[in-house]
């Protein structure tokens, strides 16, 4: 039986769908501050959704295209400067939002002209 994409992830199910220990998760954790898993009882980790998006792209930064910590907390820093710890990494934020909205109002005046 598989998780809903919705559902809440532990630190193994994470640690196991990504491929990593989960000494390396809680490790993201100390140098992501975009990473912030609910902790329950007894520190038990629960991976948002969201989060879980963002240990992926971590994991695909460090471990696929070659970045270092640092280069990925700058990629996060620049990409995400105001969203909260629930936002998804991929999710544009409302000044991004607006900017494109503008865009298509400019862009809908000049073919109405």
């Amino acid at each position: 039986m598989t998780k809903s994409e919705d559902a809440f992830r532990t630190i193994g199910e994470l640690a196991e769908e990504l491929g990593l220990p989960q000494h390396i998760l809680r490790y993201w954790e100390t140098r992501f501050p975009q990473l912030r898993p609910l902790q329950r009882a007894g520190n038990r980790r629960y991976y948002r959704p969201a989060d879980v998006a963002l240990a992926k792209r971590i994991d695909r930064l460090l471990n696929r295209e070659g970045y270092t910590i640092k280069g990925v907390q700058k990629l996060l820093e620049e990409r995400t400067p105001e969203a909260s710890p629930e936002q998804d990494a991929t999710t544009p934020s409302l000044a991004e939002l607006k900017r494109i909205r503008a865009m298509l109002a400019e862009a809908l005046e000049e073919d109405a002209a």
